[in-house]
């Protein structure tokens, strides 16, 4: 390594990794595309339900395999029509499909309708899962009492 006025100059291999860095850094990168099981979401919403089912988990494939209820029915039928732009629905049990994707429901967690946009990673997962029943607790610092030196307050 050669000094020039009292600082080291980088070896070669230093000067081509920092030239590979700057490159790395100018050129936008590009989003992969979501694939689920290899399937884009387009080609997942072009094929039957039938083999859409037999792509997802065990779990929702037994649902399916069940049969619908009468509800999911309902909100099956009120998702394809166009005429609201939120559904609104209590079914926390509603497998997520590919004709979900883009679509806004409503999913109530017990207190309030929670609004979910769908995105193409929610595909296999159930609706309650995006809307949350319990709150994290948030824990403030500690009050009077907490500690012996707390227990005696000032007047002022």
């Amino acid at each position: 390594m050669v000094k020039r006025k009292g600082k080291p100059i980088g070896s070669a291999k230093a000067s081509r990794r920092k030239t590979r860095k700057k490159k790395g850094m100018i050129a936008a990168r590009k989003k992969k595309e979501f694939t689920y099981r290899g399937f884009t979401v387009g080609e997942l919403q072009e094929k039957p339900l039938e083999e859409v089912i037999a792509l997802l988990p065990a779990r929702p494939r037994r649902n399916f395999k069940r049969g619908l209820s009468e509800d999911v029915k309902i909100f099956l039928k009120m998702l394809e029509s166009e005429k609201k732009d939120v559904v609104r629905t209590h079914r926390r049990d509603i497998v997520v499909l590919p004709s979900f994707v883009g679509r806004k429901i409503a999913v109530y967690n017990g207190k309030a309708f929670v609004e979910i946009t769908v995105q193409p990673e929610m595909i296999g997962h159930y609706l309650g899962e995006f809307s949350m029943t319990r709150k994290r607790v948030a824990h403030s610092g500690p009050g009077v009492g907490a500690t012996k030196s707390s227990k005696f307050m000032p007047l002022k």
